[in-house]
């Protein structure tokens, strides 16, 4: 594939600009930010092409936050302007990239995503006697810096994008600490070489596929895997070879090592398919596909607010449905009939009143 040129141009066009910020404020358009930046948008995109074209161009800070889906994860997201200029660059570069991916990695791509990935996994399970399920260790906390823009630059040429680019990366904010050696590292390696991109931007979303570009194309190409799914940092392979898989798996850690990678020791594991895998929310089984119980748990406590919030007048009957039917779609895609009846069966969305309304303005958030 031949790397690309003559883009930024593209990048910096009013009307490009116009459609990125129109991206980045969808479900966030009445936040104070958004407003602001909206009450003068066309002369603030004016100044914000000046300062591309010129580029002079700074991003703000970060506002940063955890969340807990399971486990706890550092969310960085970045101020309503920036994330107008990833738009603006992803716009560009995503469907001139895009093409180069390979077909079986899902993440972060318009028209694949969870359910198309866990459709695929389900079909090379059934078919094949072992797997090997890996998971990236910290995947995007470890990210090299360097190693990324050495990746990015074998894709784009024009200097101008380029810049930008590297601005946006090298101003990513502290992620967690990662501390792994790798041959060659002396013992401040680890804390000298910058790494990390932030949860939550649409430009480090793209970067984690860049990085594993590389890594796909080696699995289907160099090892000759035919049955192959990845989703972010999450893979699997699949055989009827014991040994194939195994002398993959060391194959596999030997190539990330260039990436300054490394599988997690406990959860990547090869095992037979007839004892079930775990994969985006679900268990996959030989015979049924079933819902994970830490899935269920953070569903339960998202209805419990829907019915809260319902109740007390903060979403509409029509949200509410449309969160609802999305939900009971999200569970059938595994064999859940008796599942979502039970659940929906249960929960009773009661009408909401002006008397109920005011009890739950002091009413704590669940």
């Amino acid at each position: 594939m031949k790397r690309l040129t003559n883009i930024w141009q593209h990048i910096i066009k009013f009307d490009n600009l116009l459609l990125a910020a129109r991206k980045a404020q969808k479900c966030k358009r009445f936040r104070d930010n958004v407003l602001d930046f909206n009450y003068h948008l066309e002369s603030n995109l004016l100044q914000l092409q000046i300062e591309l074209s010129n580029q002079t161009y700074c991003p703000g800070n970060y506002r940063t936050f955890r969340i807990y889906d399971p486990k706890p994860r550092l969310i960085s997201a970045a101020p309503y302007r920036d994330r107008i200029v990833h738009h603006a660059l992803c716009n560009v570069i995503i469907p001139r990239l895009d093409r180069g991916f390979i077909t079986d990695t899902y993440a972060n791509r318009e028209g694949y995503g969870t359910h198309r990935a866990l459709k695929r996994f389900i079909e090379f399970y059934r078919q094949s006697d072992y797997i090997l399920q890996c998971d990236i260790k910290k995947y995007f906390p470890s990210i090299d810096h360097q190693v990324l823009k050495e990746l990015i630059r074998r894709k784009i040429k024009c200097p101008d994008t380029l810049w930008l680019i590297e601005v946006i990366i090298d101003n990513s904010n502290e992620q967690e600490p990662v501390i792994d050696y790798f041959p060659g590292d002396n013992l401040l390696t680890p804390l000298e070489r910058k790494k990390g991109l932030p949860i939550g931007n649409l430009t480090s979303q793209f970067w984690a596929n860049i990085y594993l570009d590389g890594f796909d194309h080696f699995i289907k190409e160099t090892l000759k895997v035919r049955h192959y799914v990845r989703y972010v940092d999450d893979f699997a392979l699949f055989a009827d070879d014991w040994q194939f898989l195994a002398d993959a798996r060391k194959a596999i850690e030997e190539y990330l090592v260039r990436l300054r990678l490394k599988i997690h020791p406990i959860k990547s594991q090869l095992f037979e398919t007839k004892y079930g895998a775990n994969f985006l929310g679900f268990r996959i089984l030989p015979e049924r596909v079933r819902v994970r119980n830490d899935n269920l748990r953070r569903s339960r406590r998202r209805l419990r607010q829907l019915q809260q919030d319902y109740r007390c007048g903060q979403i509409s009957l029509t949200e509410l449905m449309q969160r609802l039917q999305s939900w009971e779609a999200h569970l059938k895609h595994g064999d859940t009939y008796r599942l979502r009846r039970a659940i929906f069966d249960r929960w009773v969305f009661s009408t909401p009143s002006q008397t109920t309304k005011r009890k739950c303005e002091t009413f704590p958030k669940l």
